[in-house]
């Protein structure tokens, strides 16, 4: 009996687990610190693992893995949200981008099909690199972070038809190129519609009958199969395993399972994708750079200075400012996990030689490695070669901001309009106190601002939005989100300008009250629905309303079951499930236009109640009505705000609209 297949793998996990650790203190991702391992130990670094066909299936395993949880985090709305950016900005970018370097790269004389594959390669950049980033720098929601995740989720999507188009090419079929791509996409996209239209009729009740098994075993060996079996269907059809996992996380998403799926299959995809980065880096070979050096500098400099720039040239002609086009384009200059998945892919199927793949491997992991150094540094490169644009586009929005709020004194300022910043605006408004909200999410904004809320968009970091919201005039601030970072900055503001004004801060444990509290928070509370409440209540307290009054409209509310604090305007994070049947209330903003069926129609008579949804205000010209009396009678331009479920608010928008 031979243990050397066992030795190969604590080779592998001690390499993994020193480099990670490694890579981590030093602040970069593990996405690095598994090529490096695959550097070290693969056959051409210290020899201890061979490249053999056992390593190659595994890693591929990984790929399905990655691909599998990219379809389960897919979310329809959000693209239809985002449609503009994601299939303007965001399709242009890649079709561009690989048309560009694909006839470039076929006049150096590669293949056509290595040429395809080396713009499909060079058009993708790194999800995991660019939103862990963003949401350090507290820049998610950002206008170039943004448009940075639209792109970066058409990138994602743009990988599915280089799934199918590879092995077709590796294939060998001969005869017309464009022929043969146009036969193996629509074929793949019929695989694709195939599969999705089964999944929807069978994936649902065969999870609802393995959930109420309540074995958890059994959950997980369902997932398994549906995601290797769709993998095989894909593979025996001609087209890549990863594809079929793909569809497989589509269809799960679509039910209320999706969640509780992602968590089971994390562990798994973790360590595959750690295993197919590791065979990745095996592929390197660092004896060939002193021949491909000039090749990989020159690819390098394509990654960087060409994707900043069509991207930046993109944005502007969206209609985005010159500043933001700029960090945009920075933000996404770099290759990404999909760029070796692509490789790889196209190696496996021989429309690459290995040695061909040395620089642009090389490159591709170069401006990984260099990408948090360069979106750290988006915003200075911005200030420094168009300042004037982005300090207008800064200055226009502190602008609205200031003339909204300069008639306002002793105002609240509530940082962050989600969950618990609208929850606070509903005990103020109850007790007739003047609020202003500032947050970065977009639909969020135009949402809460269409039910005539006082919403605008802005970051409250930063120090000039704070004084056009009125910080210098206001009565007390709230961070309602969880962010320590950012809660930071914006109490490090307070500080300079306003030591003393009453600062209640969110934050998701104690571990971090201490740390708050001596930047000046004066009260720091835990993410819990309790807490909601009881930092209404201590606001309230600050503002002098007394304290039996307090008591009474949270009981109410407790009494309510909480109904008040449910409804929320989502915006584009993701909404968590509310119950096993997929439930999510919140509230939801329509306009009657004048053709619409509600117009001069009461409340009584559309029969709203039918459909699953409650009217909780209407809103006409500057007055808001809450809780309006069923004989009400709509008028043309009339915002009704409505509370039910997605599916419920569809249905009453659509009675609303078109009487249907």
């Amino acid at each position: 009996m031979t243990y050397g297949i066992l030795l190969e793998v604590l080779v592998l996990l001690a390499s993994a687990v020193l480099v990670v650790a490694l890579f981590r203190r030093l602040h970069l991702p593990p996405i690095l610190a598994y090529l490096a391992v695959g550097m070290a130990v693969g056959p051409h670094g210290f020899g201890w693992i061979p490249d053999t066909e056992d390593t190659r299936l595994l890693a591929e395993f990984g790929v399905v893995f990655l691909m599998f949880t990219i379809g389960l985090e897919f979310s329809l709305p959000h693209l239809l949200a985002m449609r503009r950016t994601v299939l303007g900005l965001g399709g242009s970018q890649v079709l561009i981008t690989t048309l560009l370097v694909g006839v470039a790269a076929w006049l150096l004389g590669r293949s056509p099909e290595a040429a395809f594959v080396t713009g499909g390669a060079l058009a993708m950049s790194s999800t995991a690199i660019v939103t862990k980033q963003l949401a350090e720098q507290t820049e998610i929601h950002s206008r170039h972070g943004r448009q940075s995740i639209a792109v970066l989720l058409f990138q994602d999507l743009a990988v599915v038809p280089f799934l199918i188009l590879i092995p077709a090419l590796g294939s060998g079929g001969g005869g017309d190129l464009l022929a043969l791509l146009t036969l193996t996409l629509a074929k793949g996209l019929l695989v694709f519609a195939l599969l999705l239209a089964v999944g929807r009729w069978a994936l649902r009740p065969l999870f609802r009958e393995v959930a109420a098994a309540r074995s958890a075993e059994l959950f997980m060996l369902t997932v398994l199969l549906v995601t290797l079996g769709a993998a095989w269907l894909t593979h025996a059809a001609g087209m890549s395993l990863a594809l079929g996992a793909f569809i497989a996380g589509m269809m799960i998403a679509e039910t209320e399972f999706r969640h509780q799926v992602e968590a089971d299959i994390r562990p798994f995809q973790d360590v595959l994708m750690g295993l197919f980065f590791v065979t990745v880096g095996m592929l390197f070979d660092l004896s060939a750079l002193p021949a491909v050096w000039p090749w990989m500098l020159l690819l390098l400099a394509v990654i960087l200075v060409f994707k900043t720039g069509l991207i930046m040239g993109l944005a502007r002609l969206a209609g985005t400012e010159t500043g933001v086009a700029l960090r945009t384009g920075v933000t996404l200059a770099q290759g990404g996990e999909f760029s070796f998945v692509i490789i790889s892919l196209a190696l496996a199927y021989g429309l690459y030689q290995p040695a061909e793949s040395q620089p642009l491997l090389m490159a591709i992991v170069l401006s990984m490695g260099l990408a948090p150094v360069l979106i750290r540094s988006s915003l200075v490169i911005a200030q420094r070669f168009c300042a004037l644009s982005y300090g207008r586009g800064f200055s226009r929005m502190e602008d609205q901001v200031r003339e909204s709020t300069q008639a306002l004194q002793e105002q609240v300022i509530i940082c962050g309009y989600g969950r618990m910043g609208q929850a606070l605006a509903r005990f103020l408004e109850q007790e007739g106190r003047e609020y202003v909200a500032l947050d970065l999410d977009p639909l969020r904004v135009r949402e809460a601002r269409d039910a005539g809320e006082r919403v605008h968009y802005g970051d409250s970091t930063r120090r000039e939005m704070l004084l056009s919201a009125g910080l210098m005039r206001a009565g007390a601030l709230v961070v309602s989100y969880a962010d320590t970072a950012s809660a930071m900055k914006i109490l490090e503001q307070v500080r300079q300008l306003r030591p003393g004004l009453p600062v209640l801060v969110r934050t998701r444990d104690a571990s971090e009250l201490d740390q708050l509290r001596a930047m000046g928070a004066t009260e720091v509370f835990p993410e819990t629905l309790e807490s909601s409440l009881l930092l209404a209540g201590h606001l309230l307290v600050l503002l002098g309303v007394p304290v039996t009054r307090i008591l009474r409209q949270t009981q109410a509310v407790r009494q309510a079951q909480y109904q008040s604090l449910r409804g929320f305007f989502p915006g584009l994070e993701p909404v968590p499930l509310a119950d096993e049947d997929g439930a999510r209330e919140r509230l939801h903003a329509v306009s009657l236009p004048a053709a619409a069926h509600a117009v001069d129609r009461s409340l009584e008579e559309l029969e709203l109640e039918r459909s699953g949804v409650t009217v909780t205000a209407v809103r006409r010209g500057d007055i808001r009505g809450p809780q309006p009396e069923p004989h009400t009678r709509l008028q043309e331009g009339d915002v009704l705000v409505l509370y039910g479920t997605p599916e419920a608010l569809e249905q009453a928008e659509h009675r609303l609209l078109t009487g249907g």
